[in-house]
């Protein structure tokens, strides 16, 4: 398709407006969606366009799809922005939609950035999506699920686009180059792509300030130099991107993968995370998913924080690659977790039990009185410094907490708590 594809008039306009797809089969990506087999081919193929929210990241086309959707279905598209729209202004929208209707005629409402209207915003849509006066298209950046109300998701299908990959973006560099018959090599056009990152906007922008330079040899990568100095990679600081980047670096610690943990490390600093936010949760990490299998994992982690909050970026990105690896690289326990959780869980349910008098601080002569600290056994007086048989939680409450794992040194955790849970018992026997 792409030897075919004509861009519509570039005179004035951007080069990624010129070459906007004029029709499904132009458009590039989204294979999962528009193939024989995806959701939107099947339902144009039954005549159905159900009101949709196009979910994903910038440059993936959902403008241009809901405009090419709008004609596939003979609709009249009608068109607001979440970020200047309010109520009234979808009032109005309402209205001209009844007039089509009166003429059978059917619309399409698009909502850019959806996720900004407010719930009595998404609530004005309902009722009229509800009657079949608008079908909703919804476009958004931000997670449907958390962005937007029940009410809205349930009358909506929910479609994730996704980012192009280096294929689509090599044919979208073929396209724009044939509007000048200009040439690019090979490190270029993988460069060029790489630096897009999956965003189409971003790659034919590129291509056009390239061509703008570019020597009676084509693009070089020495051409594209002056363009790709401090580009960035898509990050979204609060956003789904940002918190799935957050995820994989924590996963990869979990599974073990030193490589993994690194790389998503990388991503992250890359992206402008702040240093400390990522210090913060390697320390988290230590304790929750290392624990005391390896308590150096803590330390490592601490010793990375300090470093981070003394010396901040450049000098602290080792530093935090250094935790982040070893984390990665120690035997793993959630034994600590788990019994921190269970705990918790234990004293929400059970509220506010008695501390066991022996337990009690006895510092005047009316607490002793009482019995506060009475037949209290003071451990370092025990063999092995063990008081068998004390209890140490409150009449009721079951014990079992901390169940340590066979790794690391909660092995030998696990062994010496047994041998003292065996003294325990054959104390309660005597």
């Amino acid at each position: 398709m792409a030897d075919l594809f004509q861009a519509s008039d570039p005179v004035g306009q951007p080069l990624a407006a010129a070459l906007r797809p004029q029709t499904l089969d132009q458009v590039v990506g989204q294979r999962h969606l528009l193939g024989d087999d995806g959701p939107l081919a099947q339902m144009l193929a039954k005549g159905h366009l159900p009101s949709l929210i196009l979910w994903g990241p910038p440059g993936v086309g959902k403008t241009t799809l809901a405009r090419l959707l709008c004609d596939q279905v003979d609709a009249q598209m009608l068109t607001l922005s979440a970020v200047t729209s309010g109520v009234k202004d979808i009032r109005a929208v309402v209205e001209q939609a009844k007039q089509a209707q009166a003429m059978g005629r059917r619309t399409v409402l698009f909502v850019d950035e959806v996720h900004r209207f407010n719930k009595s915003q998404q609530d004005a849509f309902l009722p009229w999506v509800e009657e079949g006066v608008l079908t909703l298209i919804g476009a958004t950046t931000e997670n449907p699920a958390f962005e937007l109300n029940a009410a809205l998701l349930s009358r909506a299908r929910v479609l994730p686009l996704r980012a192009l990959d280096a294929e689509d973006l090599s044919a979208l560099v073929d396209r724009a180059l044939a509007t000048q018959g200009q040439t690019i090599a090979d490190n270029a056009r993988q460069a060029l792509i790489a630096v897009a990152d999956g965003d189409a906007r971003r790659c034919l922008g590129l291509v056009e300030s390239a061509m703008d330079l570019a020597g009676e040899d084509g693009i070089g990568l020495a051409t594209l130099e002056p363009l790709l100095s401090g580009s960035v990679r898509r990050f979204d600081k609060g956003g789904d991107v940002f918190y799935d980047q957050v995820s994989a670096l924590h996963k990869s610690i979990r599974g073990s993968s030193p490589d993994g943990a690194v790389y998503w490390l990388a991503r992250l600093v890359d992206g402008g995370c702040d240093p400390l936010y990522l210090a913060r949760r390697l320390v988290r990490m230590a304790s929750e998913d290392i624990g005391n299998a390896e308590p150096r994992g803590l330390q490592v982690a601490m010793d990375a924080y300090h470093a981070t909050e003394r010396l901040g970026l450049p000098e602290c990105e080792i530093a935090l690659a250094q935790a982040a690896i070893f984390l990665a690289s120690v035997p793993k326990s959630n034994a600590v977790y788990v019994a921190y959780n269970t705990a918790k869980a234990q004293v929400q349910a059970s509220g506010s039990d008695e501390v066991p008098n022996h337990l009690r601080n006895a510092p005047t002569k009316l607490a002793k009185s009482m019995g506060h600290g009475a037949e209290y056994r003071y451990a370092h007086d025990e063999p092995e410094g063990y008081a068998a048989g004390v209890q140490y939680l409150p009449d009721g409450v079951g014990g079992d907490f901390y169940q340590p794992v066979e790794r690391g040194l909660e092995i030998k955790i696990g062994q010496r708590l047994a041998r003292l849970k065996a003294r325990d018992d054959a104390y309660d026997l005597d």
